[in-house]
């Protein structure tokens, strides 16, 4: 029997072994997709305690307790810091087969030297264990991201966000680490939403642009991509329930807007045609500013009416949507290469039953403008455990190039999150090395060491064009 979490967690061959601890591991990490924010590692911000810096704000712990009972008091509520952490404690530690229990065992011992189990009997010590260890030095923030060896931070940014911070990093030559802003305007395409036209107000007053139709939209717009072009902006992410594709002319969609901005209803007919044009226009903007555009889809948001009255979104009540039209998302791709504009994109359903028509649909689009230009995003949210990760490598490399992949993201607000990369890395390593132990692959060590390298590190640096320090 293996002990738990050894040396060699996950990795099951000697093959595996080899590239992990001689390649993988050695690696920087570039996080090109997280919601940390850029004040927080300005600021060097300090934890008081383990549940500030590890309960708040991530759902996916908040979920889990849930489905063991606990009261919402100790997740979202005013219990105690302490009490909460123990009733985490209490849960994780029966918690076999989700990837929290790796997860937080792995930060545990990676931040905090602690090489135990959390559980209801070990809580009170790992609690006095973690705070102490918090108040020592290059345990702040900043000191969190330099242990994890981060290389690059794309962070998630609103249009009319003012970019302070992350001006003030890049100011800031005692800090190694990049943080970069990425485009998320969600906000601004979201005209259902009874906040949209509030929203535009800000667009407008940030941007210099009153908007009052479908072209001083885009205007207001494209000042605010100039800005984040200025600060060093290379990607965009959305947010999506599909990948639109009901494509109208300007003249409708100019009308559409204009409806919903005097306040009339506007049907989900008309919902699809605009937000198809908004997703063209984007596409366009990025491909001309050399952007990578990113595309979240497949998840129904905010599902319990009750929570979401109390609680408000992003709090864990959010689960996987078994509807994204392949047919949809390949006419919208089609069309932006018909134009000539399609940039560099990454596909993510959280529908894990997608992987395949993803994976062959990114190959209808490939050319030597990039390795791999149109990608399989890694899994994602309810997708980034063994299973999920193994089953979105092997449909990529059955239906296309795993060499080419730009590999792992956080997708997170925890400063403690970077362990995924290393779980991510010897999932990746441990795959690799059943192929070659069975004799599917040759036991080539330059070109298996190139395609770990380039997975876990190289690819991303040279896809969204980071520079490497």
């Amino acid at each position: 029997m293996k002990a738990f979490l050894d040396r060699d967690f996950l990795l099951d061959t000697p093959t595996a072994v080899r590239l992990y601890h001689d390649v993988a591991a050695r690696c920087p990490i570039i996080d090109y997709h997280c919601h940390i924010s850029p004040r927080e590692i300005f600021e060097d911000l300090r934890y008081d305690n383990i549940t500030q810096v590890w309960l708040g704000g991530d759902h996916y712990k908040w979920r889990l307790m849930r489905c063991a009972g606990v009261e919402e008091k100790y997740i979202t509520g005013d219990a105690s810091d302490h009490d909460k952490f123990l009733q985490w404690a209490q849960v994780l530690g029966k918690s076999i087969g989700n990837p929290l229990y790796h997860w937080s065992h792995l930060e545990l011992r990676r931040f905090f030297g602690y090489e135990g189990i959390l559980n209801r009997s070990t809580a009170e010590e790992v609690w006095q264990l973690c705070n102490a260890r918090l108040q020592e030095a290059g345990m702040s923030v900043r000191g969190l991201i330099a242990q994890s060896h981060v290389e690059t931070i794309c962070t998630t940014d609103d249009p009319i966000d003012s970019l302070e911070w992350h001006q003030k990093l890049a100011a800031d030559a005692s800090f190694a680490t990049a943080v970069l802003p990425a485009w998320r305007p969600d906000k601004a395409m979201n005209l259902e939403k009874p906040e949209f036209c509030d929203y535009l107000a800000k667009l407008s007053a940030c941007s210099g642009v009153t908007v009052s139709d479908w072209d001083s939209l885009k205007a207001a717009l494209n000042a605010r991509m100039d800005f984040f072009a200025e600060n060093h902006c290379r990607l965009s992410d959305h947010a999506l329930n599909y990948v639109y594709y009901a494509p109208v002319s300007e003249e409708e969609t100019n009308a559409i807007l204009k409806k919903r901005l005097s306040g009339e209803a506007i049907s989900p007919e008309e919902e699809a045609t605009f937000k198809t044009s908004f997703m063209l226009y984007a596409a366009k903007q990025y491909h001309d500013r050399g952007w990578v555009m990113q595309l979240h889809y497949g998840c129904r948001r905010n599902n319990n009416p009750t929570a979401y009255a109390a609680l408000g979104p992003d709090t864990g009540y959010d689960c996987i949507d078994n509807y994204a039209p392949a047919a949809q998302t390949a006419a919208f791709l089609g069309a932006l290469e018909a134009a000539d504009a399609l940039p560099k994109t990454i596909l993510y359903s959280l529908n894990p039953n997608d992987n395949q028509a993803i994976d062959s649909l990114c190959g209808c689009f490939q050319n030597s403008e990039a390795v791999s230009k149109v990608q399989h995003g890694s899994a994602w949210w309810f997708n980034d455990h063994l299973q999920g990760m193994t089953e979105q490598m092997v449909s990529l490399a059955n239906l296309g190039y795993l060499a080419g992949f730009v590999g792992m993201l956080t997708d997170s607000r925890s400063f403690l999150s970077y362990p995924r990369h290393e779980y991510f890395r010897r999932i990746l390593c441990r795959l690799i090395g059943q192929w070659v132990e069975e004799g599917q692959f040759p036991d080539d060590e330059d070109t298996l060491a190139e395609i770990v390298r380039g997975v876990s590190y190289e690819n991303a640096r040279r896809y969204f064009g980071f520079a490497q320090k």
